[in-house]
């Protein structure tokens, strides 16, 4: 996934054809979506759809489908967790139908066309921009719950969210939680991974201890998987830290390696050295 999200300006020529959007239902009006690209909330009921991202352009009528499946509602609104590609691909489409809310970084780096590690990207157009901006937050009363929308400062981006859908216990954290793996921390766009840190335990501090949790990328989480990826942020932080205090470079960092507990979170292209640096960047 993170490997389409780095491709940027090739996304529109990637074969989307063998990619299947497939559903499943979370808790009370709480439904997820997977495909290609990041984990798809959706609230479904008597006020319509909404929707938590949208993945990619090209598997717009895919989603359209399996949203038709859960209910065959309008889609009333987009909300976007940041806005790296894989998670706002879609609003070209959707937003031609759909409000879009998102903090205002996110409308900020869409129509600037921010690019990711040095990957340039093109300014959106004015139809996959968020209409509905907020800086701290804003409440949605949507399909019978107050449906929460947060500003996570410092994490993977400086635009992410958390949406919290309060009768349904559910929450979504977009890129802030990469479920049993190493996140990706978008140092050149505000992302910094204490930051990350710290507002994960901030989520935890609040969050009831039986809700559902849906990843960025990954599949569907609980709390107790949120507290353990926390325990890994807190320890890693802490080994980078602990070795930059001591003078290290990062290669030496590198070299000495994560606590051990963590040696299998490095699969796909946050690998350990990768995530060292973005940690070693952030303090």
């Amino acid at each position: 996934m993170i490997a389409m999200l780095l491709a940027v300006p090739a996304a529109a020529q990637q074969d989307f054809s063998a990619v299947e959007v497939t559903a499943e239902h979370v808790s009370g009006a709480v439904h997820m979506l997977t495909g290609a690209g990041g984990n798809i909330g959706v609230s479904a009921g008597e006020d319509g759809i909404l929707i938590v991202d949208d993945q990619f352009a090209p598997l717009a009528d895919k989603i359209r489908a399996a949203l038709a499946a859960i209910s065959p509602g309008d889609l009333e609104f987009v909300v976007n967790t940041h806005f790296h590609f894989d998670h706002t691909g879609g609003n070209v489409i959707f937003g031609k139908e759909a409000l879009i809310v998102a903090h205002t970084n996110v409308r900020k780096r869409l129509a600037e066309g921010a690019g990711v590690r040095g990957r340039p990207a093109e300014p959106a157009p004015k139809e996959a921009l968020p209409v509905v901006t907020y800086d701290d937050g804003v409440s949605i009363h949507f399909n019978g719950e107050e449906i929460m929308i947060g500003h996570l400062t410092g994490g993977h981006t400086d635009g992410d969210s958390y949406i919290y859908f309060t009768d349904s216990n559910v929450i979504h954290l977009g890129d802030q939680f990469f479920a049993g793996r190493f996140p990706f921390v978008d140092v050149g766009n505000g992302g910094n991974a204490v930051g990350l840190r710290d507002s994960i335990g901030e989520v935890l501090s609040h969050l009831p201890a039986d809700a559902k949790v849906i990843p960025g990328h990954g599949p569907l989480s609980s709390v107790d998987d949120l507290k353990t990826y926390h325990r890994m942020l807190v320890e890693c932080v802490a080994a980078v830290e602990a070795g930059k205090d001591a003078g290290k470079s990062v290669e030496e960092i590198q070299a000495a390696g994560l606590p051990e507990e963590w040696s299998g979170w490095g699969s796909g292209f946050i690998n350990e050295s990768v995530f060292i640096t973005s940690i070693h960047e952030s303090l």
